[in-house]
């Protein structure tokens, strides 16, 4: 195969024939070669390798497809051609089908409906609604793929097996010195070797065609009837005995041997076979070596045969390729392999890139790539995943990561004509699979050796012990070649021959005869010579959809460029779908003619995301949930597949496909002959071939017949996706075959069972993905037996999901109708294999066995276990069933069995049949998910299930038949249970009307009963709430009762009990109605005799009773309303007396004096009396409590005595907890301000509060309207503490900043310190940023650089960020961010001079630098501070920084010994100093006066520097800022109201002008926190966020809610006790404060800091602009 990269730049990928005999390098006849020289050689047939390889597909970006650029639903006009009734072959269309909106809603009821006319083509179309119109939701810049190639004649069935017969006889040949590089000529034509083998072999095989001289005949078959000579029969008879009968014949003898030898590797018959399986059985039916083995015979007649004949030499003229083990035709061109490569081809036009070579064909096997003779005298052998070449050059592509499985004998399954297609992205896929709990329906790669093209596994054993003749056990990290496959040692490997195909190596006196010395031709083992006959897609190329887009088109357009033009008219023939189709069928059955094309099949959504919406990465999109969604669909409502309890990649999460013209899929069914989905995205048409279901087996058989050479080596090539066969050849053998065109936008259904192939005609993308309606499940049990068959694992236990779908709570009747009978199945099945075990088990000796219950003697393991197991231990070693429901566990190989082959199977080596029935001492273990019973029952309540309709109608008949009278309740549990039946049942409508009429009667019985009087009680609760809702609802109760008093005469009992004696049933209603009937008369007698005598207290609890008893009749009695009043009042009169007793609330006080109002007792009644007494002294309470509390001043003494006096007194809960709440929040405060204040003064420092707490004490006094003793106090210290913040802020020019800027830029200080003060950053010669191009610095350095940090630039001392400038002089790069340049104002060629080369060029300055003695002075005040700072520790860091950099730098400020050679150092130290924001003045001036004279750059020298101040511009106050804005220079001059307020202290008037201003001490001037702006005043007891709320010590009790009627507040409040309270008068009529609330305003505050020293005016208004001084 050559690529070749047309104009346009994207690779295309034809494959055309290269002549191997004339067109690479050769070196004459090339013998076998020892191991000793071998020659590695990377393979090529794979993409070109790519810079991105490493790169994961996430990670990878391209440009994106633009979607307007392809078909597309809802795009341009609406692409629906009319069916096609000329298809190629005759095909009949499959169905179309166009649901309505409405029927579009529901997936699987809409596919159920079409089922039975659809299921008889297998496949069916299904175009949505126009309105319905998903986006495409993949990021198309992000999603990459890899393709597999595909050549087309290779994916025919019978075109593969010319091939690969050709290939094994060409090989045969040259082993034997004969070079079969072209086709024999019979009539100047060439002669097809494998037609002619078939034609032969149709009619008995040579010796017959001889006997029965058919030879002419054959002739005419081939095609050799039009000129027929003479010797035709001649020609034919002589070239099939030159060319096919010595290769026949060996066949005949090796191919037995051969197929054993695999079935050895395999440990057992590959799959069903339509020949019997050679290998013999041993007794117990395990494999069992001989000496004798038909392959020890082929092997040795084959080597007797290359010592005894004398091999011809090929001619000179066709010297034997290197490469090649293919052969030349007639022409030119030549039968070369497909993936050979002349040394230097040449680069046709893009035009012939496709152009076919006619009467060219290929060997399989023949490497991908050719090595020059210079490269194989040196080369040797590459491990380790690289393609290893034998002593010819045959590749041996070993397993990598994401590649071929090792077998389990140790032999790489690496002898494929094309090598699997592995996605690199294969792992990624199966790793997020398995990382969201998903598992693939391909199967995992190491599970075992993977069967090219399949994506399934191909089971291989290795054999236990191996006999003479047996192939041997290779170690896991052990290579072909590295042992003698004969005796098993790596003894003398010179003499270790390679097979030229396989590498297998083999001594040369080991083999039978022996071989001494090289052979000088090619050598081939019997295996090779024989052929497996597997074959697999290559792995193509990464694209994105655009890169794969330009791919397709590019190889569209040449293909057809000469087909599509039309000679007529002179111009381009459009290309149609029936053009692509012919072409396409075309070259998949042309011989001599390969075209390559790939297609991004399999391509898991889990890592690349769905075409559709999904919940995860679209959760607003309404198609994330459509269930036409691939990603929904799997999981609908009535899909089994619910029962799965872990996602499966390509069955239950959608896979994806992208096709470019020709890219087929090939002749198969779905896993498990489940349904399938596929809908396509956007692009071109794809075609469709389907076959119904009731065909697959006459498919199946017509496969076999016309390809037997592929299915007698692999009887399980339908399971690979990689053959097919033309509709046309199916149709002859009776196959029914349909044919449809999907389009963009629309669905393709396939059905159970149904098999289905197709192409693309050009650049698409599509989606698909399994689902499993409830009448799939017989398909489903027969899709698993039929992987069982061919030794295939399922993707998922069909037994786990019928339990799953049987454990579920919800299971309705229509799941049970078709899960029982698969149950019943699955139960029959595994009982019957449970029994055959135990039977074989017990035969081996008859014992008391564990395993039936019988005893305890038996040496097996039993054990039960429903503990969920990873799939990978519950597969059958032999079978790959699933062993759900039982296993059998072999502890010595560490293996599972299923029942049917456990004990058969040799599962440990050594032992025997026997052993393994008996259970070999406890080495074998027999595991039960659940017992036979456990099975049973789970299975029969599912059956149960399945037969309730039946079971309630026999219930129904059998109560009916009991007697005249039925009982109600029975007859409703019956209805109750038929209606919860989901079933269409004959006998329930006319029960149900019955039991309306029963039920009837029965609920008018109730309503003398408990229910109705139930119902009758509420209302009489409702009655004696009172107003408002609860008077309208007893009203409407009071109306209902009304209604109802008809329903509760006496006479009405006996009218109801006659009615239900009519109907004839019988209930616990009506005879508890007769009963109470009877039980009237005898209560009236009672009620008359209790109200004739006086009641007295003692006697309330039997007139209670008496009273309950005549409410329970529910009829209307006079003496039932006589008999209440009386109890009511005497319950109300003892309630009266408990109340003398106990503390009540003003609340309580007035509930009971209303109730004894609305029970009849009269005002003058003494307890009334001394109620009303009690209610007026709590309504004086409340109101001179509310009096004081809303004073701003609160008068605490008062407080207090009014919560005392609330002890004897009912008052309101919430007004006395607001009252103890005001109290406790004064003293907590009090608490507070000592404690601060005494721990100001403790001695030990460490002791003393922290600034912010005493701050955050202060700040919370305002919330207080008065200041506890101490206050004043703490407010002078806390002002003399402040006073210490400001001198610090002087130092750092921050004085105008508030006092909480003061920490943080300190902190930004000792950060920007630390990096300048750093000692481990050590001087060094100047070098460039990494961004730049590498400065050369080896001869640069010197010692002084050792240890420095390279990455460390400018006056900062930190790494490279953003635009660096260079200084010309130093060479040092500097931030324009530190220099304050702007990115416009510096272009390249400009020079810059930095400040330390040049004093003159000033350092911006965002603040002043303070010298480091003067902070050391600073420091020192601390310890005669009242607070703790929180600024000490970094003033410390500050200070210590500082002091340990001068130290250390005092070494290099040395006047004797400076000199020029100390630039760099003192340029390095001077930076560092000038770049931190401290100042060392000494050490400064003193760098800068050494600079200055060594390498002067300023005229004069640089003035001493003894302060570096900010050169930022001040930032305007508020006030200068409005002074600007309108224009005026003074303060005086602005608008009145703009103006700052002068302090003025108010004097509040009292509110009693007899009594003085207020109790609390006399105010003081307010000392807020100066910088801080005052704390915002808020009103009421609610919402209060400051301090002490916050403490559990001051919390509020919440919002105080007054509930005083407006009556009592007009009036003079009286005292209660003149004693207690001072005074009377109005209460106060302002809004309720806060009790701690501060006297002074806003205003005022700032009033007073205005009149302040020093900068607090200034730090009060730029509190208001918040953190804006730090940048």
């Amino acid at each position: 195969m050559a690529d070749f990269v047309p104009s346009g730049g994207q690779p295309t990928m034809s494959t055309f024939r290269v002549a191997g005999a004339n067109g690479g390098p050769t070196a004459g006849p090339s013998a076998p070669k020892t191991r000793m020289g071998g020659i590695a050689m990377p393979a090529m047939n794979g993409a070109p390798p790519s810079a991105t390889n490493g790169i994961p597909f996430s990670a990878r970006k391209a440009p994106a497809l633009d979607l307007a650029t392809v078909e597309r639903r809802g795009q341009g006009p609406p692409i629906d051609p009319p069916p096609k009734s000329d298809r190629m072959f005759g095909l009949q269309e499959a169905p179309t089908y166009r649901p309505t909106a409405e029927e579009f809603t529901d997936p699987l009821s809409y596919i159920q409906k079409i089922g039975a006319e659809a299921r008889k083509y297998g496949i069916a179309k299904i175009v949505p609604p126009e309105s319905w119109t998903p986006p495409f939701s993949i990021d198309t810049e992000r999603f990459h793929f890899r393709t597999r190639r595909q050549e087309l004649n290779s994916v025919e069935g019978g075109t593969r097996a010319n091939l690969n017969y050709l290939d094994q006889l060409a090989k045969f040949h040259k082993q034997h010195g004969m070079s079969l590089t072209r086709f024999p000529s019979v009539d100047k034509r060439p002669l097809d070797l494998f037609k002619l083998k078939k034609a032969v072999e149709t009619r008995g095989g040579f010796e017959r065609v001889c006997k029965q001289k058919k030879w002419a005949e054959i002739g005419r078959d081939l095609g050799y009837s039009g000129k027929i000579m003479s010797s035709l029969s001649t020609s034919l008879k002589n070239s099939y005995q030159k060319w096919l009968h010595p290769y026949e014949e060996y066949l005949r003898v090796v191919k037995p041997g051969v197929q054993q030898m695999r079935e050895y590797e395999n440990g057992g018959p590959y799959t069903p076979s339509p020949a019997p399986s050679p290998m013999k059985k041993s007794t117990q039916g395990t494999p069992a070596g001989h000496v004798e083995s038909p392959a020890m015979k082929a092997s040795a007649a084959l080597n007797a045969s290359m010592d005894v004949e004398a091999a011809p030499t090929p001619p000179a003229e066709l010297p034997r390729p290197v490469t090649s083990h293919g052969f030349t035709p007639v022409n030119a061109a030549g039968f070369t392999a497909v993936n050979a490569q002349p040394q230097q081809p040449p680069q046709p036009p893009p035009s012939a890139v496709s152009t076919p070579i006619p009467n060219s064909f290929a060997a399989v096997n023949t490497p991908n790539s050719f090595h020059n003779q210079a490269d194989s005298l040196t080369s040797t052998p590459l491990r380790n995943g690289s393609p290893m070449l034998s002593a010819n050059n045959t590749p041996d592509l070993r397993p990598s990561a994401v590649g071929l499985t090792p077998l389990s004998n140790g032999q790489a399954f690496n002898h494929l004509k094309r090598t699997l297609s592995q996605d690199s992205e294969a792992g990624m896929s199966e790793d997020a699979d398995a990382a969201n709990g998903r598992r693939s329906k391909r199967l995992k790669k190491d599970a075992a050796p993977t069967v090219a093209g399949s994506h399934m596994t191909q089971p291989r054993q290795s054999t236990p012990g191996r006999p003479s003749g047996n192939p041997r056990v290779r170690a896991a990290d052990e290579r072909p070649g590295d042992r003698c496959e004969t005796c098993g040692t790596e003894d003398d490997p010179s003499n270790i021959l390679l097979c030229d195909s396989c590498d297998a190596g083999y001594h040369g006196y080991c083999l039978d005869p022996q071989i001494k010395g090289v052979p000088e031709y090619d050598w081939h083992c019997p295996k090779c010579l024989v052929g497996t006959g597997e074959f697999g897609f290559q792995e193509g190329g990464v694209y994105s959809l655009k890169q794969f887009q330009e791919r397709a088109h590019n190889f569209k357009q040449g293909h057809f460029a000469k087909m599509a033009f039309d000679p007529v008219t002179n111009a381009a023939k459009p290309v149609t779908e029936d053009d692509v189709e012919r072409e396409f069928w075309r070259l998949v059955e042309s011989i001599t003619e390969t075209v390559e094309v790939e297609y991004g099949a399999d391509v898991h959504s889990t890592t690349h995301g769905s075409g559709f919406p999904t919940i995860e990465r679209n959760p607003t999109d309404s198609y994330s949930n459509d269930p036409w969604n691939l990603n929904i669909l799997p999981y609908a409502p009535e899909s089994l597949f619910r029962h799965i309890k872990s996602d499966i990649s390509g069955m239950t999460v959608p896979w994806l496909y992208v096709g470019m013209v020709f890219s087929t899929f090939c002749w198969h069914n779905e896993d498990h002959y489940t349904y399938s989905a596929n809908y396509q995205h956007f692009g071109a048409t794809k075609t469709w071939y389907g076959i119904p279901g009731e065909d697959a087996e006459k498919f199946e058989q017509a496969m076999r017949d016309a390809v037997p050479e592929l299915f007698e080596s692999q009887p399980d090539l339908l399971f690979q996706l990689v053959t097919l066969l033309t509709p046309e050849q199916l149709q002859k053998a009776g196959v029914r075959v349909f044919a449809l065109d999907q389009r963009a936008g629309e669905y393709v259904i396939t059905f159970p069972q149904a098999y289905h192939a197709g192409f693309n005609h050009g650049f698409n993308f599509n989606e698909a993905v399994n689902f499993a309606p409830s009448d799939w499940e017989p398909f489903g049990e027969l899709g698993v037996q039929r992987l069982q068959d061919y030794r295939r694992q399922p993707c998922f236990s069909h037994d786990e999901l019928l339990l799953a779908a049987a454990s579920r709570k919800d299971t309705t009747i229509k799941t049970a109708k078709w899960l029982a009978p698969a149950l019943e199945r699955m139960r029959d099945k595994e009982l019957q294999v449970r029994a055959e075990f135990v039977e074989r088990h017990k035969a081996v000796q008859e014992h008391a066995c564990k395993i039936d219950g019988t005893g305890e003697a038996c040496e097996i393991d039993f054990v039960i276990d429903d503990t969920d197991m990873h799939e990978d231990e519950l597969i059958c070693s032999f079978c790959k069933a699933y062993g759900y429901l039982s296993r059998y566990y072999c502890a010595n190989a560490k293996k599972i069995l299923c029942l049917r082959h456990a004990g058969w199977y040799e599962c440990c080596s050594g032992s025997s049949e026997g052993h393994r029935y008996a259970g070999d001492h406890g080495e074998h273990t027999l595991i039960y998910r659940m017992s036979n019973d456990v099975l049973s029952t789970t299975v029969q309540k599912i059956v149960d299930k399945a037969g309730l309709p039946e079971a309630w109608e026999a219930k129904l008949d059998a109560v009916l038949g009991e007697g005249p009278k039925p009982q109600l309740k029975v007859l409703r549990s019956l209805l109750n249970e038929g209606e919860k039946i989901d079933w269409e049942l004959a006998g329930l409508p006319n029960l149900k009307v019955f039991v309306e009429k029963c039920t009837e009667v029965a609920e008018e019985a109730l309503t003398y009963t408990t229910r109705k009087q139930q119902a009758r009680r509420k209302n009489e609760r409702t009655a004696g709430r009172g107003r408002g809702a609860a008077g309208k609802a007893a009203a409407a109760a009071a109306e209902a009762d009304e209604k109802d008093r008809e329903f509760r005469k006496v006479e009405n009992l006996r009218k109801l009990l006659l009615k239900a004696n009519d109907l004839g049933f019988e209930s616990p209603e009506m005879h508890s109605l007769r009963e109470r009937y009877e039980s009237i008369v005898e209560f009236r007698d009672k009620a008359r005799s209790a109200l004739q005598s006086s009641p007295a207290q003692q006697s309330i609890s039997r007139l209670d009773e008496l009273l309950e008893e005549g409410k329970a009749f529910n009829i209307d009695l006079p003496e039932i309303g006589s008999l209440d009043k009386v109890v009511q009042q005497l319950k109300w009169l003892k309630s009266a007396e408990e109340f003398r007793l106990k503390q009540s609330s003003l609340q309580d006080v007035v509930a009971l004096i209303a109730q004894g109002i609305e029970f009849g007792m009269p005002e003058t009644h003494p307890e009334i009396h001394f109620l009303n007494e009690k209610k007026i002294q709590g309504e004086l309470w409340e109101a001179k409590a509310k009096e004081l509390m809303s004073v701003e001043n609160v008068h605490y003494q008062q407080l207090d005595a009014l919560s005392k006096q609330a002890v004897s007194i009912p008052v309101t809960p919430d007004t006395l907890a607001a009252v103890d709440a005001i109290l406790k929040k004064q003293r907590d405060a009090q608490e507070l301000i000592m404690s601060l204040y005494e721990r100001s003064k403790d001695q030990d420092f460490s002791k003393r509060p922290m600034y912010m707490e005493v701050r955050n004490a202060m700040e919370a006094l305002n919330a207080l309207n008065s200041k506890p003793a101490g206050t004043i106090d703490l407010e002078k210290e806390q002002k003399r503490h402040e006073d210490w913040m400001r001198r610090g802020k002087k130092l750092f020019g921050k004085a105008n900043a508030p006092l909480h800027i003061l920490h943080a830029h300190m902190k930004q200080v000792d950060e920007r310190n630390r990096s300048c003060f750093d000692l481990t950053d050590q001087p060094r010669m100047p070098v460039e940023p990494s961004s730049r191009a590498n400065s050369e610095t080896s001869d640069l350095d010197d010692g002084d650089g050792t240890g420095s940090s390279r990455d460390l630039f400018c006056i900062c001392r930190r790494p490279e960020a953003g635009m660096m400038i260079e200084c010309e002089l130093c060479h040092e790069w500097y931030h324009n961010k530190c220099l304050k340049i702007a990115r416009g104002k510096i272009k390249e060629e400009d020079k810059y001079t930095c400040p330390i080369c040049d004093y003159r060029v000033k350092i911006p300055r965002d603040a002043t630098r303070p010298k480091l003695e003067d902070l050391q002075i600073w420091h020192e005040e601390i310890s005669v501070l009242p607070f703790q700072p929180e600024e000490k520790e970094t003033l410390e860091s500050i200070i210590d920084d500082g002091t340990k950099f001068r130290d250390f730098v005092a070494q290099y400020i040395q006047p004797i010994m400076s000199s020029p050679e100390e630039l760099t150092t003192q340029r390095f130290y001077l930076r560092k100093l000038e770049g931190a924001e401290i100042l060392l003045s000494k050490e400064i001036n003193w760098f800068r006066q050494e600079l200055h004279r060594f390498a002067p750059v300023a005229p004069n020298p640089p003035p001493i520097l003894n302060v570096s101040l900010s050169t930022r511009k001040p930032r305007p106050t508020k006030q200068q800022k409005l002074m600007a804005q309108h224009g005026v220079s003074s303060a005086e001059e602005l608008p009145a109201h703009l103006r700052a307020k002068t302090h003025q202290f108010k004097q509040r008037k009292s509110l009693d002008p007899t009594k003085p201003p207020s109790l609390q001490p006399a105010p003081e001037p307010s000392h807020t926190p100066p910088g801080e702006p005052p704390a915002i005043h808020k009103s009421g007891f609610a919402g209060e966020q400051d301090y002490f709320n916050n403490s559990p010590t001051f919390a509020s009790n919440g919002q105080l809610n007054f509930g005083a009627s407006s009556s009592a507040m007009q009036q003079p409040i009286q005292p209660i006790d003149p004693g207690l309270f001072e005074g009377q008068g109005q209460g106060a009529t302002s809004p309720l404060q806060d009790v701690f609330k501060s006297s002074a305003g806003s205003q005022e505050m700032f009033g007073e800091v205005l009149e302040s020293e020093g900068g607090q005016a200034e730090e009060a208004l730029a509190a208001t602009e918040g953190n804006s001084y730090i940048d």
